[in-house]
């Protein structure tokens, strides 16, 4: 049962996101400022340490919502990366620190050259933080030779950053900032599924075409229908993953979690333009602030072939014998 003190955070991250989505045009800086005020990316931390002092579940809600509105921040990135950095015991900064979704190259003692690849909003940020063979490294933002930004298919930016011999603070691989990743865009993808399932809706009930809604016809209700099953099953799925992850052990739930909001995230994006017609295709619309997004996240930090390889791994190695036991103990 919730509790008044999660019934408030969704209370504040639901108005704070629809307000910043109807303020698009806000500047980067300003649009941080107003969600860091907030204390969200502290989330994971525990009150005693100054922060929030919730969990995986708080952390889905949140994200479901940042998706639903189509928040174009990097709130997902900043609350992993500070749970890693209490998690490693390193100093958290005032800085916005992100994550490299991708990243190659050599650490040498603590001195780290490579390239750190497909960084949300990395050239906003102060600090990145990535694992790489030998570690999970932070490094400086500023000491990048080379630092190229492109966009995904969102319009998000995503940064190329090119380091030689810079000094990293390393910890011990665990695999969580991949893994975290993952998790955060099935959230978000779970939430933008519902937003983009219910203008999707209101459309079909507004849209008349030969004489009545073209919700009332039987290919869109059926269509809407599948939708909902695919919307509901990836929210599932990603709770699924939150309560695992709670409990210690979630990559076995995380896994399939992406894989499905992945699977469903292209179902969604093609019902939604297809109950729409022309106009959903319109910059004016603002469907496409969600649907582009399902396309963006759905390949980040793991695609859809890369995580169901990473399942078959996990299932194969526990034998036919196991899996049924295994799939009703994590249940």
């Amino acid at each position: 049962m919730m509790g008044e003190t999660q019934q408030l955070l969704r209370e504040t991250a639901d108005r704070l996101f629809r307000d910043l989505a109807e303020e698009r045009t806000l500047d980067f800086v300003r649009l941080w400022q107003k969600l860091d005020e907030t204390g969200f990316r502290s989330l994971l931390v525990a009150e005693a340490d100054g922060g929030f002092g919730g969990n995986f579940r708080d952390v889905a809600a949140v994200l479901r919502l940042a998706g639903q509105h189509a928040l174009a921040a990097p709130l997902a990135e900043a609350m992993i990366a500070t749970y890693l950095l209490h998690k490693a015991g390193w100093p958290v900064s005032d800085d916005l620190v992100t994550l490299a979704a991708g990243s190659e190259g050599r650490l040498e003692g603590n001195l780290f050259s490579g390239t750190l690849r497909a960084v949300p909003w990395g050239e906003r940020a102060g600090l990145v933080l990535a694992e790489v063979e030998g570690g999970l490294i932070l490094l400086p933002r500023d000491k990048a030779t080379q630092v190229t930004t492109t966009a995904n298919p969102a319009g998000e930016p995503r940064t190329r950053l090119v380091f030689a011999n810079v000094p990293a603070l390393v910890a011990p691989a665990t695999g969580d900032l991949l893994l975290l990743g993952a998790f955060s865009r099935s959230c978000l993808i779970a939430g933008a599924l519902d937003g983009a399932l219910a203008r999707s809706i209101e459309y079909a009930n507004s849209r008349v075409q030969f004489g009545k809604p073209i919700g009332k016809f039987q290919a869109v209700q059926q269509a809407l229908a599948v939708f909902a099953e695919e919307a509901a099953a990836v929210n599932c799925a990603a709770e699924a993953a939150a309560l695992a992850l709670d409990r210690g052990d979630g990559r076995f739930e995380v896994a399939c979690a992406k894989i499905r909001a992945s699977s469903a995230a292209a179902m969604g994006v093609a019902t939604a333009h297809q109950v729409h017609g022309a106009i959903g295709f319109t910059a004016e619309l603002g469907l496409h602030h969600l649907t582009r997004r399902l396309t963006s996240w759905s390949g980040e930090f793991g695609n859809e072939r890369w995580w169901a390889e990473e399942l078959g791994g996990l299932v194969a190695a526990l034998g036919a014998d196991q899996l049924w036991p295994e799939i009703t103990r994590r249940g």
